[in-house]
């Protein structure tokens, strides 16, 4: 779910950033506004211009798409409706990693690319990049838009509980104010009964509308609140998750506990689906402004009965600079057929699955750290080929590197140095190099293998 605009930076220099892109914002948003309530004639309409202008795009400016539409004797004007989409290929992780530079627009100057990078959640780093500004303002607007749906403001009170580093956390304080003093930041690497009570004290006094917050992090403090009595906030309107399945149990007790809605929504680094709840129902809805999105079945065909569960492909409209057509991502949806009471005609998903797993490492002094805090947006595993996080005691965890030809020594360093950031004093960090990372069964890649008795299992229940 969002994780690119949380992690590696502060969020108060990428919101002042963004201020300089407010009238591309501001002009996504007053289109949002209208077009979510668009019939499904007009939504489909608008998407096919849309997917029309991208292919002309695509092939006339990336030399990546020109290669794949001239190798199937194809020509955009030859993508007529979705159902020709499926005349291009899938692009993949791998794809993009080996055509990483053919895939930028040529008619955008090297000024305009942002580079973006995610370690995802199977341990293997991917690159690309947005339209500098652009990208992350559009996303701004469909995100404000989603918050709509439960009331928020930005000019509302909010406390973040995900993957931030608190630079003063090595000084035993946890929290830090931003953006005017509008947001609360709370560490989510120091989530232990010896300082969860100093984390309520300050939300309390603090009054905020709302938590944004990663599903692990805020069950942590919920099911402490529960276990000593702790009344709610009563300040808080609602709880807005992201970036890590929302199990059923999880929410029961979220909305047990705080006496307020729980919200989810849905994306990737890559922006290619966005997807959220909305104020009637726990249903996902796709926005069909934002993108493309297919769901598949491991054959490839198109996934067509309802509550069958489809791996999710996405076109997004929104990365001109470097354009993701069919882009295969790593997580499941499970499609539901018929129209939310909301009135809005998107497409539903009743779930999402795959790689947003829960998982934690757990330091010598019981600190747990979600493996979703890890994942970096910079280019740190830029000369990392795959890796994988090891523990099997609580005062170490190793890290299993697969280098590329380019690695380094200052690789190392710079890894070292960043983990530690996130990982604290209180366990070991060993940096080990490997020839490859083992398969599980299924043939996909963990990006932890824990083999301490990890307690926190109980909170992924489905209910």
């Amino acid at each position: 779910m969002l994780k690119r605009l949380y992690n590696g930076d502060s969020i108060t220099a990428k919101a002042i950033r963004l201020l300089a892109y407010y009238g591309t914002f501001r002009h996504t948003y007053n289109f949002l506004q209208k077009s979510q309530w668009w019939s499904q004639h007009q939504l489909e309409e608008y998407q096919l211009r849309q997917l029309s202008k991208l292919l002309e795009h695509a092939y006339k400016n990336v030399p990546y798409y020109r290669r794949v539409f001239d190798n199937r004797g194809l020509k955009p004007q030859d993508i007529q409706d979705f159902n020709d989409l499926r005349k291009l290929p899938f692009l993949t992780k791998e794809i993009i990693r080996d055509n990483l530079d053919d895939l930028k627009a040529r008619n955008y100057s090297p000024q305009r690319f942002e580079y973006v990078a995610t370690s995802g959640s199977t341990g293997t780093p991917l690159g690309f990049y947005y339209e500098r500004g652009v990208t992350r303002a559009r996303e701004w607007a469909f995100m404000k838009l989603q918050w709509d749906r439960v009331g928020y403001r930005f000019r509302d009170k909010c406390v973040m509980l995900r993957g931030n580093v608190v630079s003063s956390a090595s000084k035993g304080r946890f929290w830090e104010y931003t953006l005017f003093g509008r947001w609360l930041i709370l560490s989510s690497y120091h989530t232990t009964d010896e300082n969860l009570p100093v984390y309520i004290q300050k939300i309390r006094k603090f009054k905020p509308k709302y938590i944004q917050a990663f599903p692990s992090a805020i069950t942590i403090l919920a099911r402490y609140m529960k276990e000593h009595n702790i009344e709610p906030f009563p300040s808080i309107k609602a709880i807005l998750c992201a970036s890590e399945n929302l199990y059923p149990g999880q929410r029961e007790l979220l909305e047990d506990v705080f006496q307020c809605r729980v919200y989810s929504w849905y994306g990737q680094a890559e922006n290619v689906v966005l997807a959220g709840e909305c104020e009637k129902s726990t249903y996902y809805h796709i926005f069909p402004e934002y993108g493309v999105t297919e769901l598949i079945r491991e054959d490839g065909s198109s996934v067509r009965n309802e509550n069958e569960v489809g791996i999710i492909v996405g076109t997004g409209f929104n990365n001109f600079a470097m354009p993701l057509i069919r882009y295969k991502t790593d997580d499941l949806g499970t499609k539901i057929c018929g129209k939310c009471s909301c009135n809005r005609e998107y497409c539903l998903l009743t779930g999402i699955e795959g790689k947003w797993v829960q998982e934690f490492i757990i330091t010598q002094n019981d600190r747990p750290i979600s493996i979703t805090s890890l994942n970096m947006h910079s280019d740190v595993y830029d000369n990392v080929r795959q890796f994988q996080f090891y523990q099997e005691k609580k005062e170490e965890v190793v890290f299993n590197v697969v280098k590329k030809e380019s690695y380094t020594d200052r690789d190392t360093e710079y890894i070292r140095r960043e983990l530690l950031k996130k990982l604290g004093d209180d366990i070991n960090l060993v940096i080990r190099f490997v020839d490859h990372i083992p398969r599980t069964q299924s043939g996909k890649y963990k990006f932890l293998i824990q083999k301490l008795p990890v307690k926190f299992g109980d909170w992924q229940s489905r209910g």
